[in-house]
Formats: structure tokens, C-alpha cells, sequence
């Protein structure tokens, strides 16, 4: 089934701000939620129809990239190009958008707050990879070392031995906090800060994690780019961030584009920008130029009387699509390149033409000869 307008799912313009973004989704929410609608898929869909729109208008990356593209923004493959959208539960948008659940909105009306308060999901990272224009035009496999929380090799990832009730909380996993606002007293449930939302800690908790049953590690993963991408892209690579703690599911990786400058080339969207020096005889008398492009080189033909700043338009020499749309073109601008020393021979000819607007018949003109003289 085709998806919505994310403008549309939100009820908003599509100049709306991000107040208004955010107040939209807080409503939408607040009416599908799930501990409201118990049982029913079609407000589920809903929600979480709520979630993906927010988390992409929220983002002023992905909302211009939407605004330009649409939906086909981010389509690809889970790890290809672009961001794949889309939530595998309600917990999941609970753990996303702490700004939006972390204050516990709901808790306490629908009774919801322990299961995402208790959430052990792992935390999200993000990585920056530079990549070269050639890099980019084919695309390219990349392995990288990070940093990240892996299951403690000390304790298995269970984090101690002796599980015992939590003192804090009384083995719920959460605690409440007691807060004065304009509208009143209020009352949140967070987790618990001492076992962390499992409701129990251990009598003897592992030396190595604390009783976390995480460590930070070293590990080397693989990221495959695909051709097209461009400065301010971001994949997103499931389940390869954080382990969560207590054996919970793995965070996210969002890998972050970079573009090195190239030294020839100006990128602009699909299409390339170059500049191409030709001398004044191949421009005056017509003639060919090398011109190194992505695929290799080529010759271009320069057509006699060619003017400086004149520009040749390579069709398809450009750069690839996302997901194979196409490709763009090379522009190449000519500049005229004039010798800095002549000879006499060359001095003298330029004086002639210096001196002669208009050849006389059967008089050998300019051009004939500078093509004896370069020939």
C-alpha cells in the first residue's frame, strides 16, 4: 500500500515549523497510542504510520531531502542508501524519541510508563566515512574499527552472581519523581537509576562491568555504500550499535557521508563542473582535447572559432543516481590558454593579424598560417 504524506499524517503544512511538527506528533500520539487502544492493529498502524513522519520531518536533513524526493528519498535495501524508515515495535519508537517519551506523557494515565521506562535497548551510535568521488561513482565496501558495548567477556553479559531484590525501586524498575510546575505538582516514572529498570542488582557484581554485564570493545565492521551518495547522506546500519544491557537488543549505527573535495571536479547534485585549458591555436583553428572523466579519458572536439568560457555539455559523464537513476553530466568550461613567450616567427605572424582584419584573395590568410607554423 502506497504511504501517506508525511505532512498529511501529521495534519501540518508543508512549511510548518518544527514546534508545530513536534506539537502535531505529540497529538497524534496521544490518540493512537497503544496503551489507549489495546487490541486494535488499525490504531497501532496508525501510531507508528505517526512516528516514521515525525522522525523525518523533525530532521532537517531528511525533511529537505523529502521535500525534494518524496518517499523514494528512502528506499533501498535494510543498510543501502538512505534511511529505511519504518519501526519494529511500539517499544522501539519509545526508545527513539525520548524527547517526546522520556517525560513520560503517558505514564500514569494508560499505566504504560514501566515497559518503556524498563526499555534495555542499546544506545545508537554515529560515524562519520569520507569518501572520494570515484569512491562514491561506484560505490564502495568499507571496514571500519569503532568502539562500542559488547556483551562482558568476564561475566557472559549477565553482570554478577546472586540476584537480589532492588533496594530502590522494591524490584519494580522504577522510581517516581516528584516535580512543582506552572500547571502543578507532577509525577514521573523513570527507571531505576540502581538496576537500571530489571528490578534486581546482584550480591556479588562482576569486577570487570560493574554489574552492567557490558564492556567497551573494539570491533571492526563492514559498510557498504552504494553509488550516488552525497555530502550529508547517512545510512543506517540495524542493530550494529550498543549491545543493550541484560542480553536486551542492539542500538543502531547511523553512518554519517562525507565528500572529499576533489581536485578537478565541482559536484552538484548529479551533474559535474571542470575546466579545460586549450590552446589559442586549437581554439582559433579547431581540434581535439583530452578530458579526463570518471570512466576514463575522452577526446572532445573543439569546432574552429571556439570562444573562451565556452562550455561543452558530456551527456551521462556525470555522476550516478541513488539506487540507479540515471546518471548526470560533465560541463566542461574552456579557457583559452595564450602563451606567456613567442617566438619571433609566432611574434611576427600575430603582428600581421594585429594589422589585418580581413584577408585579400588568394592571399594565405592568418589561420593558414599558423597551421604551417604548428603543424
Amino acid at each position: 500500500m502506497a504511504k501517506r504524506d508525511y505532512y498529511e499524517v501529521l495534519g501540518v503544512p508543508k512549511d510548518a515549523s518544527e514546534d508545530q511538527i513536534k506539537s502535531a506528533y505529540k497529538k497524534l500520539a496521544l490518540k493512537f497510542h497503544p496503551d489507549k487502544n489495546p487490541g486494535d492493529k488499525g490504531a497501532e498502524e496508525k501510531f507508528k504510520e505517526g512516528a516514521e513522519a515525525y522522525d523525518v520531518l523533525r530532521d532537517a536533513e531528511k525533511r529537505q531531502q523529502y521535500d525534494r524526493l518524496g518517499h523514494a528519498a528512502f528506499e533501498g535495501p535494510p543498510g543501502g542508501g538512505g534511511y529505511q524508515g519504518g519501526f519494529s515495535s511500539s517499544d522501539d519508537i519509545f526508545s527513539r524519541f525520548s524527547d517526546i517519551f522520556g517525560d513520560n506523557m503517558f505514564g500514569g494515565m494508560f499505566g504504560g510508563g514501566g515497559r518503556r521506562a524498563a526499555s534495555n535497548r542499546g544506545q545508537d551510535l554515529q560515524i562519520h566515512i569520507k569518501l572520494t568521488l570515484e569512491e562514491i561513482a561506484e560505490g564502495v565496501s568499507k571496514k571500519i574499527k569503532i568502539r562500542r558495548m559488547e556483551p562482558c567477556r568476564t561475566c557472559d553479559g549477565v553482570g554478577g552472581k546472586g540476584r537480589k531484590t532492588c533496594t530502590t525501586c522494591g524490584g519494580v524498575g522504577q522510581v517516581k519523581q516528584v516535580s512543582q510546575s506552572l500547571f502543578g505538582q507532577m509525577i514521573n516514572v523513570v527507571t531505576c537509576p540502581k538496576c537500571e529498570g530489571s528490578g534486581s542488582t546482584f550480591e556479588d557484581a562482576c569486577k570487570t562491568c560493574g554489574g552492567s554485564g557490558l564492556e567497551r570493545q573494539e570491533v571492526t565492521i563492514s559498510v557498504q555504500i552504494p553509488a550516488g551518495v552525497a555530502e550529508g547522506n547517512y545510512l543506517t546500519l540495524r542493530g550494529e550499535g550498543n549491545k543493550g544491557p541484560r542480553k536486551g537488543p542492539a542500538g543502531d549505527i547511523v553512518v554519517l557521508i562525507e565528500e572529499i573535495e576533489h581536485d578537478m571536479y565541482h559536484r552538484d547534485g548529479q551533474n559535474l563542473y571542470a575546466e579545460a585549458r586549450v590552446p589559442f591555436t586549437t581554439a582559433a583553428l579547431g581540434g581535439s582535447i583530452r578530458i579526463p572523466t570518471l570512466d576514463g579519458e575522452i577526446d572532445l572536439k573543439v569546432h574552429a572559432g571556439t570562444q573562451a568560457e565556452k562550455v561543452f555539455v558530456l551527456r551521462g559523464k556525470g555522476m550516478p543516481g541513488l539506487h540507479g537513476r540515471g546518471k548526470g553530466d560533465l560541463f566542461v568550461r574552456i579557457h583559452v590558454r595564450v602563451p606567456e613567450k613567442v617566438s619571433g616567427r609566432q611574434k611576427e605572424i600575430l603582428e600581421e593579424l594585429k594589422s589585418l582584419e580581413t584577408g585579400t584573395p588568394g592571399e594565405k590568410t592568418f589561420f593558414d598560417k599558423v597551421k604551417e607554423i604548428f603543424a
